[in-house]
């Protein structure tokens, strides 16, 4: 008898970690179908898959496109991820959701937290949104993962951090790539661009997602994060997207309170870390980054000058960038005006000598110093 091919959907799949989770599923030996409003089509997607189209944000909608189908694997990755779950229940061999780290509480109004901000770095177990009046978009985000495990017990829910990679709604990358092409001399970045927050790139979520898939009895029923090994700063992600296109920025340091025009790079307006704890996927699935984080921005930086947004078009607006360079150049004049004033302001620093003694003889109980 010969055993049919086996059959895995990825819902959605022509955003940024679509392409490299259809493609891994081939090369796994599924059959592959991408089920999407069909809006939205990308070259990277092999013509050997089949589109369903339709919408996956609607029950009736969902039910319509599907009907008679079933799955060995379905990766949701788009649409109203807990009806899609609800309305395959039973007809799936593995649902693997795809959620977001700002499930967890403090990520958007760290106030929320004592301390202020997430612990760092933040695991699964840390306490996640649970009402809508905290935070909708959280709660929504974390109820979500309850009513997919409710509906597919043995599921798996990624929460994804911030991707990076073509085909991003929100590409960051463009707020330095496009400063770096029109030859800006320096970045204003908040607190320094020293913030940690996890990213991901595309390629290597698809391949944590895809470990779910090879190793389906130690992922079912739980929760991962994901994201780079790897993590670099605001600051250390312009230099290396500067350097690759042989670019260098003056780095002027502003407090978030005003550091208006680096809020589409830093996508933050508070200056607390947001970095996971990646233990729990490295050590149950085996992660590791197969692709290095520096070279992922490279070619990030590489597809986004080759495919350049429209100036002030949807992508742009999106990021909330205004690249309002006349208000840039205001605001590094006022900073170096408070530097120079700064410097001028002096007092006399009190000595700070290492603080252990070092006796010059024996039996003294105090030092040169006195200590």
């Amino acid at each position: 008898m010969v055993r049919s091919m086996k059959t895995a959907l990825v819902v959605g799949g022509t955003g940024p970690s679509g392409p490299f989770l259809v493609g891994g599923l081939q090369e796994r030996g599924y059959e592959v179908a991408i089920f999407h409003r069909g809006t939205h089509e990308i070259p990277e997607i092999p013509d050997t898959v089949e589109h369903i189209h339709g919408d996956p944000h609607f029950r009736e909608t969902i039910d319509e496109a599907l009907a008679g189908r079933t799955f060995d694997v379905v990766i949701a990755t788009y649409g109203r991820i807990r009806v899609i779950a609800e309305a395959l229940a039973g007809k799936v061999g593995q649902f693997i959701a795809i959620g977001g780290v700002p499930a967890y509480r403090g990520y958007f109004t760290p106030s929320v937290n004592f301390p202020g901000g997430l612990p760092t770095p933040t695991p699964e177990t840390a306490p996640t949104v649970q009402t809508e009046e905290e935070h909708r978009f959280s709660y929504l985000i974390a109820s979500t993962e309850q009513a997919v495990l409710a509906a597919q017990p043995r599921g798996v829910v990624y929460r994804y951090p911030y991707v990076y990679g073509p085909y991003q709604l929100l590409p960051r990358e463009w707020c330095i790539i496009r400063r770096a092409l029109d030859k800006r001399p320096f970045m204003i970045l908040s607190e320094g661009g020293l913030g940690l927050m996890t990213h991901g790139y595309a390629g290597n979520l698809a391949h944590a997602v895809l470990l779910a898939v090879d190793k389906p009895e130690a992922a079912a029923g739980q929760i991962y994060n994901c994201g780079d090994d790897v993590q670099f700063s605001v600051r250390q992600i312009v230099e290396i997207i500067a350097d690759e296109m042989q670019h260098s920025f003056e780095i002027i340091s502003l407090p978030a309170q005003v550091a208006y025009p680096a809020r589409g790079v830093s996508l933050e307006v508070t200056p607390h870390h947001k970095l996971m704890d990646l233990q729990k996927i490295q050590q149950q699935l085996g992660y590791r980054d197969p692709l290095s984080p520096e070279e992922a921005l490279r070619r990030t930086a590489r597809w986004y000058v080759a495919n350049q947004p429209e100036r002030g078009g949807d992508i742009e607006q999106r990021l909330q960038d205004a690249f309002d360079y006349e208000t840039e150049d205001r605001l590094a004049a006022i900073y170096r005006e408070a530097m120079v004033q700064a410097r001028a302001f002096h007092r006399a620093i009190v000595p700070t000598p290492h603080p252990y003694p070092h006796p010059k003889a024996p039996g003294l109980v105090r030092d040169h110093r006195n200590r």
